[in-house]
């Protein structure tokens, strides 16, 4: 699955969803993970009620299951959830490497069901019903 990461230094999580020079995006496995590609965003992003600034974050993060953040606004976690992309907030700077190996621990171990559920993400569906 895919991961994405609101970053200023695309090192940490230290980034708010709106405020964000550039989103992280990984791909995620329970044995590993490797960087897809650091999309960078330009202009004025400080909080100013535009929202037409977030149109080409979630359009950068479409196929993600997670979103990492420092912070998101009432209406942008609207949008990243109306995307079925599951928005995770850390309290402080977190280094995104020590993010995705918390994630795989968990990926490894029993997944609660909202992570199973977007895990799923991206992936067809299909019913097995017996005859």
């Amino acid at each position: 699955m895919k991961v994405a990461f609101a970053t200023q230094d695309l090192k940490r999580v230290d980034a708010h969803f709106g405020w964000a020079r550039n989103i992280a995006i990984y791909e995620l496995e329970p044995e590993g993970y490797a960087f897809i590609e650091a999309v960078q965003f330009e202009g004025d992003l400080k909080e100013d009620g535009n929202e037409d600034k977030l149109a080409p974050k979630l359009e950068a993060i479409k196929d993600c299951a997670i979103l990492y953040v420092a912070a998101i606004g009432g209406s942008g976690a609207a949008r990243v959830v109306a995307q079925n992309i599951h928005p995770m907030k850390v309290s402080q700077p977190e280094p995104i490497e020590d993010l995705l190996l918390k994630l795989q621990d968990v990926l490894k171990g029993n997944p609660p069901p909202w992570l199973r559920k977007v895990m799923s993400k991206g992936r067809e569906r299909t019913l097995e019903f017996e005859d």
